[in-house]
């Protein structure tokens, strides 16, 4: 049978598994076939938030110290992957590095370690709970410290550094912490992927520069495009990425300047916005 391990000893391999050693891994059919089963869900009890580095960390400690505080609470009721945002910091760098002709790569270097410092940040608010900051080298330990803290903290941007490709138009790296975030919820199959802003979601303008801007409450990625919005409370590159995604086929806006809204968010309720794929 196709796909299920051969009777006999020495076939170890699948029909599938065999095809892909000697076909090519540009043949069509071949990759479809790589879907006939679902990827497996590896930390499928766990949550990840990601805490804007602009709309939330860079408020310091009247946006940062309840929201830590209900961290706290949640510990040992919700397993929680802390992912952190650039902020204004970031856009800094970006700035002298664009002024002196640094390529996107070089750009996503710069942004990187703006992330890690409010990642750093964040941990030292909450290492006397023994929650860990790790970076990526360290992802293979991140099960170990869920299961004996409930809780971790990265920065958010990805490592692409170096090999980041070029965005379409101009040269800021367009793979910030946004999608960093999101990819470690789809790679892993976490339960949820709570972005932490200081609006109460998405709109359909910039709601601090248009007042009659709407909030939207729940939409498809599909209709979300369809509107073409100038200004997304998410990355673009999420969007894409969650319409062939496995896993995270769901993302959900909160406001973290709220009190309670994370807890709600965690047990399930759609507070803020939900965003889906069709």
């Amino acid at each position: 049978m196709t796909n299920t391990i051969l009777s006999d000893k020495n076939e170890l391999l699948t029909e599938l598994g065999k095809s892909l050693v000697t076909g090519s891994l540009s043949d069509e059919r071949l990759l479809a076939e790589t879907e006939q089963q679902p990827p497996i869900q590896i930390l499928p009890d766990a949550n990840v938030l990601k805490i804007g580095g602009q709309s939330f960390i860079d408020r310091g400690r009247v946006a940062v110290f309840p929201l830590i505080e209900e961290i706290v609470e949640n510990l040992g009721r919700h397993k929680m992957i802390i992912g952190t945002g650039g902020g204004t910091r970031a856009r800094h760098a970006y700035s002298v590095g664009l002024d002196l002709d640094l390529p996107t790569g070089v750009l996503s270097v710069l942004g990187t370690f703006v992330s890690m410092q409010n990642a750093r940040m964040i941990y030292y608010l909450l290492a006397k709970h023994g929650i860990p900051f790790i970076e990526p080298i360290q992802f293979p330990q991140l099960p170990l410290y869920l299961a004996e803290r409930g809780a971790v903290i990265f920065f958010g941007m990805p490592p692409y550094t170096f090999w980041h490709e070029n965005p379409k138009v101009g040269r800021i790296p367009p793979h910030r912490t946004d999608t960093g975030s999101y990819l470690v919820s789809e790679v892993f199959g976490t339960k949820s992927m709570i972005f932490v802003k200081d609006e109460q979601g998405l709109y359909t303008a910039d709601p601090k520069k248009d007042r009659n801007a709407k909030f939207i409450p729940k939409i498809s990625v599909a209709e979300l495009k369809a509107l073409d919005l100038q200004d997304v409370v998410v990355e673009h590159p999420v969007l894409d990425m969650m319409e062939s995604a496995q896993n995270s086929r769901s993302i959900q806006i909160i406001n973290g300047l709220e009190p309670g809204n994370l807890t709600r968010a965690l047990n399930g309720e759609e507070v803020g916005t939900i965003i889906y794929a069709d």
